[in-house]
């Protein structure tokens, strides 16, 4: 199978030593079985819940960034106040 600028698939993902692999983790061949028993019919889950080992991860780092951010928020909120106090 040829792709664009005259590489193969094999080209694109060789190692340094000459052999080719690809990695895939385990969350992504999760979200794969997934998806394969969703459209088998094997399953009958939301596609929120099949497809929520791939976007799972993505929403879990947001989470911890907005949760860090909230509170950076109320620790400024809290200091803010107490300087308004002392004047």
């Amino acid at each position: 199978m040829k792709l664009g600028f005259k590489k193969t698939l094999t080209e694109l993902i060789r190692n340094e030593d000459g052999g080719s692999s690809v990695k895939i983790s385990f969350l992504g061949i999760l979200g794969l079985l997934f998806i394969g028993l969703k459209l088998g019919g094997v399953i009958a889950w939301s596609w929120w819940w099949v497809l929520l080992p791939l976007y799972g991860p993505f929403a879990i780092v947001l989470g911890i960034i907005l949760l860090g951010l909230f509170g950076f928020g109320v620790g400024v909120g809290i200091l803010g106040m107490s300087n308004s106090f002392r004047r």
